[in-house]
């Protein structure tokens, strides 16, 4: 059922884009989710700020979309979205009057899957022991520990174990929560005297999915919980899955019993994807969303800009295109460059802004012991076109010269070559120590070079 309503809900959303056009998609329908589907009604999920304006606005929209995919006779229903990307589903409560620990269990997010996740270097053994963990739970690493800053991919990866579990092996009992949720049903269980049914809904988990672990630090009674919690898991061999924005000795205010548990599985970090993943990753968004970006630079643009945090990565992608279709100015760099300026403001003295382009050619040149004219000539010799893609490379990167710029100066070439063999230079030093080593060495030499101009 769950790969089901996730490929009927893909279909809605295809159709529900064709209906109200591409800029009204993505500034208020792109973060509907759908929670549930029990082959009656397709229960949605919208952040509380924004659900009744989208309940209201484009209920037709939607309901046309849901009838499109999932059957004529279905019915629509919301919930809220208490933080991005985890949902609170709305349940009736018991006859008792004691609520039901389940019902603010968050829901895995469909598009969250492995499949979905670019690996780079900065997240390729993260990835790796995700995805054992997901193959083989409470085998692989017991306890994984992902760590990194915020929106580099931890909750993404929790969510594609969760995912890969029901999908493959739909009798294994996943959970998914927060330390926040995981604290305030706690503590409501504690008020309500409940907390026997709280246990059992963590306890008897065959994996447990924990995010943001770092905010148990210094909250005593639920930090003694998640202790018994971990401990009556780990021993029955079941699987463990925690992520923090730092590593587990950092954390001031957690127990060292805890702490100690932590690291006792793999711990392994999240980096900042490199300049080439940013690429990759804005590719792949805008495939899954269907936008066509016909300049590549636009993409370069924001990937340079935006460099530490793939959530704001996605989100620049989504206000430049959006940009785009409200005001009808060409998805170029140009307009990239405008719509980023407020929130990511570009350098005002980018690095090596001292050095010129013919700084840059004479260097290179010398370095390697060919003439300026020679890389700057239409010769295709290997003695010249490792040089020249280099220069150009570097060009790129330490000046502040257009593509159209970089191209004339090394003979009239057109961005499309200028950015080809920056492609070159990226794969060669990526895949060849000895090149990589080369490009450090050039770089090194030009940024002093620019730093003694401009003393």
């Amino acid at each position: 059922m769950h790969l089901e309503m996730t490929h009927a809900w893909q279909r809605a959303r295809a159709e529900l884009r064709r209906l109200v056009g591409d800029s009204t998609f993505e500034i208020w329908l792109a973060g509907l989710e759908c929670a549930d589907w029990d082959g009656t009604t397709v229960t949605l999920s919208a952040p509380v700020a924004t659900q009744a304006w989208v309940a209201s606005r484009f209920a037709r929209a939607l309901q046309r979309s849901v009838h499109s995919a999932f059957g004529p006779h279905a019915r629509l229903a919301f919930t809220t979205t208490s933080t991005p990307g985890h949902s609170t589903v709305q349940r009736p409560p018991r006859p008792d009057g004691v609520t039901d620990p389940r019902a603010d269990l968050e829901r895995f997010i469909p598009r969250y899957t492995f499949d979905q996740f670019i690996i780079g270097d900065a997240n390729r053994l993260a990835h790796a022991a995700a995805l054992a963990v997901a193959e083989h739970p409470g085998h692989a690493y017991n306890p994984l520990f992902l760590y990194a800053p915020p929106g580099l991919g931890k909750t993404h990866l929790l969510h594609a174990i969760a995912n890969y579990i029901s999908t493959y092996d739909p009798h294994t009992r996943v959970r998914y929560t927060t330390v926040e949720s995981f604290t305030n049903r706690f503590l409501a269980a504690l008020q309500q005297r409940s907390t026997a049914a709280f246990k059992a809904l963590h306890r008897d988990a065959d994996v447990l999915l924990i995010d943001d672990v770092q905010f148990l630090a210094a909250k005593a009674k639920t930090e003694e919980e998640f202790f018994h919690t971990f401990n009556a898991l780990y021993d029955n061999g079941h699987q463990v899955v925690i992520t923090a924005d730092r590593l587990p000795r950092q954390m001031a205010g957690l127990e060292d019993r805890l702490r100690a548990r932590f690291e006792a599985g793999l711990v392994t970090e999240i980096a900042p994807p490199t300049r080439a993943t940013r690429i990759a990753i804005l590719r792949k968004r805008a495939a899954l969303d269907e936008i066509t970006v016909p300049d590549e630079t636009v993409l370069e643009l924001i990937a340079d800009r935006i460099q530490d945090n793939v959530r704001a990565l996605e989100g620049a992608l989504i206000r430049v295109v959006a940009h785009h279709s409200l005001t009808g100015r060409p998805l170029d760099a140009a307009l990239a460059a405008d719509v980023l300026e407020p929130l990511h403001p570009g350098p005002s003295h980018p690095a090596g802004a001292s050095l010129s382009l013919e700084r840059i050619q004479t260097l290179v040149a010398g370095h390697f012991g060919v003439s300026v004219a020679d890389l700057c000539s239409s010769r295709r010799t290997a003695v010249l076109t490792w040089p020249r893609q280099l220069a150009v490379f570097l060009s790129r990167e330490l000046t502040g010269a257009s593509l159209q710029a970089i191209g004339d100066a090394y003979g009239g070439r057109n961005h499309a070559t200028v950015l080809h063999a920056c492609q070159r230079v990226s794969e060669r030093t990526q895949a060849s120590s000895e090149d990589a080593a080369e490009l450090t060495s050039l770089r090194s030499l030009l940024t002093a070079a620019g730093a003694d101009r401009s003393c």
